[in-house]
């Protein structure tokens, strides 16, 4: 199947040429395993999570985008909920067991043979930061992503402390944390109907900015865990699972 270049700024669609209905088949000889036992862990490590499944997943369909390009197929055109569990580190802000960050968007073929994305929503809740009592971390959208062809996902890290100014985050819309992440194994079909699938990833060459707008201790903040961070002293680890449907078959709200 050809790759399809697409990407997702913020309020935009994004296109790209290729053979749309390929990209949407779900090939039905793949044999999927069956489903984690209750109880199982999505990895090793102090928390245990539990496997997430496309129950569990469905309710950020809440988030797909609304506005489809004019002339899309509903039948064709799906919407995607991935969520991931790992760890992040920035700089000196190691965060080994992250909350699950959810990430939704919208893509299918457009009447002129193209292809699109739109984006939905990037949904977290705060990490609190081990070590550093009442401050935490949450992920954020920061405005580009091709969730297709190259892995590029560019994010915020929202900072939250009684001490810091409500503002405080490492990267802004004008420079975001930038991740190209790599998959370190192919996909796994957890079940087919209703669809979940795995994948491991990762990105260590990415460069952290320093925080900004967190007021008088900011400059503490930045010393205190080694921000700008250059290539190679940040880490993105992760098992992302998702699921999608097609727009016609949506759950009404």
């Amino acid at each position: 199947m050809k790759r399809i270049v697409t990407a997702l700024r913020r309020g935009r669609l994004a296109t790209g040429v290729g053979a749309a209905a390929a990209a949407l088949t779900v090939t039905a000889a793949v044999q999927a395993p069956a489903f984690a036992q209750p109880g199982a862990s999505v990895r090793p490590g102090a928390a245990t999570v539990p496997v997430p499944t496309p129950e569990s997943l469905a309710p950020a369909y809440a988030d797909c985008p609304k506005d489809l390009p004019a002339g899309a197929d509903r039948a064709k055109w799906r919407c995607e909920v991935s969520a991931a569990y790992g760890r992040i580190k920035l700089g000196g802000i190691d965060l080994p067991d992250i909350k699950p960050i959810t990430l939704v968007h919208a893509e299918g073929p457009l009447p002129d043979g193209t292809f699109g994305q739109v984006f939905g929503s990037v949904r977290a809740e705060p990490t609190p930061v081990p070590g550093s009592p009442g401050l935490s971390v949450r992920a954020e959208y920061g405005g580009y992503a091709d969730f297709l062809t190259s892995g590029a996902v560019d994010l915020t890290f929202r900072l939250a402390s009684p001490l810091l100014d409500r503002a405080c985050s490492i990267g802004t819309d004008g420079q975001p944390v930038k991740l190209r992440l790599t998959k370190d194994a192919p996909s796994t079909w957890l079940s087919q109907d209703p669809p979940l699938v795995r994948f491991p990833a990762h990105d260590d060459t990415f460069t952290t900015p320093a925080a900004t707008g967190c007021g008088p201790l900011g400059r503490a903040l930045n010393h205190r865990f080694a921000l700008p961070a250059a290539s190679g002293e940040s880490v993105v680890t992760y098992t992302a699972y998702y699921t999608f449907t097609t727009y016609d078959r949506l759950p009404v709200a």
